[in-house]
């Protein structure tokens, strides 16, 4: 496969190897930077269907076992914590072993995690296996992976691929939600956790031989640059290395502010509507397939919305976009309560585009504000930052249940939502830019 990149390629791009480097006048070969990538998003894809599980499970478990909402929020909970606050230890892991070790061994715990819950009998193994084992794999594959490949592999078109590596979490969810609601109708849970099992287990495989961890491994310098990158030498101590970004970070402004609006932009995604919208949908009548359909729609919609939103970062002032952002998904959440009905009428269709297009639309120009705030330590630092949109998402997973249990539906958590996200676009506004100079970027133009 060739093409051309539009930019020199760098000597050790035409040097001898697998295939011809040229293939013709003005034609070389893709740069192995889009291979990395390709390799990652369908990782990501392939852990993905872990994601795409939990809030097809409330009630199945609820029938089955007579635990309440909440107890199975509180699961639900400790693996979104988790996946966060595992993130910044895994980008720094990163770091010292390799991208490739360490995304090999999560996909196996995943994988470990998601089979053994087809054993469980008691509330507390749900909580060890989907929460912790899960929660642990998950967060080691998380968004900071895709921050330290995008950070290591290309200088230029950062926004665009990141913004196509955070859509390959919405591609798993297209790919394995309507297939886990059509297992779970007919064929009872437990098929559907061992699917996820099995997905996560086949990628292993496919990262240990295709995934590079440095564009020095393979003699390139990273795309849209000409001068080579040495390969950093192992880095010791990843746990200091992630405690000290941390409060490196703690003592600035804008870390607050980021990790305030992402913890917002969790609780009102993966938290809420990815935990408890198939379970609202189905209080109001509507099928679990029919729910879980919505919200693999979404998961196309997110597609475009997160690479749209890359390319736009890569053109526009990160903090106002995510302002746009937070303040578009308020208002679609505060009509959501006013459109739940027991079949889908075209207002629905209208939140779920309108709302599936803003889904994970904050994390491009949230991780270009952490790139440009915090540099080397930049993609530690978004671990964090993420850590706290986990932590959001846990807190409104756990109470969404108590909200439901206590009063019968979710309304009152949908309008405490939709105000969290106008909060949040506030929050985004606040967070000051730093001149591009200072951070030692590329002006906008050489992107």
């Amino acid at each position: 496969m060739t093409q051309t990149t539009g930019r020199p390629t760098h000597p050790e791009s035409t040097s001898a190897g697998p295939g011809p480097a040229v293939t013709g006048p003005g034609r070389r070969r893709i740069h192995r930077a889009w291979s990395v990538a390709a390799v990652t998003f369908v990782t990501i894809i392939g852990a993905a269907g872990f994601a795409s599980l939990p809030g097809l499970l409330i009630e199945p478990l609820h029938g089955e076992f007579g635990w309440s909402r909440g107890t199975i929020g509180f699961a639900v909970s400790v693996n979104l914590a988790l996946y966060g606050l595992t993130a910044p230890f895994a980008a720094a892991l990163m770091d010292r072993f390799g991208i490739r070790k360490v995304v090999a061994c999560a996909l196996t715990v995943i994988a470990a995690g998601a089979g053994l819950t087809v054993f469980m009998t008691a509330a507390w193994q749900l909580v060890l296996c989907w929460g912790v084992l899960v929660g642990l794999g998950s967060g080691s594959m998380a968004l900071a992976f895709a921050a330290t490949v995008t950070n290591r592999w290309f200088s230029a078109r950062r926004g665009l691929v990141t913004g196509i590596l955070t859509a390959a979490g919405a591609s798993g969810q297209l790919v394995f939600l309507p297939l886990l609601s059509w297992i779970v109708e007919h064929h009872d849970w437990r098929p559907a956790a061992v699917t996820v099992s099995v997905a996560a287990l086949v990628v292993v495989p496919f990262v240990w031989l295709l995934l590079r961890d440095h564009p020095a491994d393979v003699g390139l310098a990273p795309y849209g640059s000409d001068t080579p990158v040495p390969k950093p030498a192992p880095m010791p101590g990843a746990a200091r290395r992630a405690v000290r970004a941390l409060l490196d970070a703690v003592r600035t402004g804008p870390f607050w502010l980021l990790a305030g609006t992402f913890a917002i932009c969790g609780a009102t995604t993966n938290g809420l509507v990815k935990t408890h919208f198939v379970p609202a949908a189905h209080d109001h009548g509507m099928p679990m397939t029919a729910a879980a359909g919505l919200l693999a729609v979404i998961g196309v919609l997110d597609v475009v919305g997160t690479i749209a939103s890359g390319w736009f970062t890569d053109r526009f002032e990160a903090r106002r976009l995510l302002a746009v952002y937070y303040g578009l998904r308020g208002i679609s959440l505060m009509f959501l309560p006013m459109l739940l009905a027991p079949s889908v009428h075209p207002p629905m269709v209208f939140f779920i585009v309108f709302y599936g297009l803003d889904w994970v639309a904050t994390v491009p120009p949230t991780i270009a504000l952490c790139r440009e705030h915090y540099g080397e330590d930049s993609a530690i630092v978004f671990g964090w930052v993420l850590a706290s949109h986990q932590v959001g998402a846990a807190v409104v997973a756990f109470l969404g249940g108590l909200a439901r249990d206590a009063f019968g539906s979710y309304d009152v958590v949908w309008y405490a939502s939709g105000a969290l996200c106008a909060v949040a676009a506030l929050m985004a506004l606040v967070i000051r830019r730093r001149p591009r100079a200072a951070a030692g970027l590329p002006a906008a133009a050489e992107v």
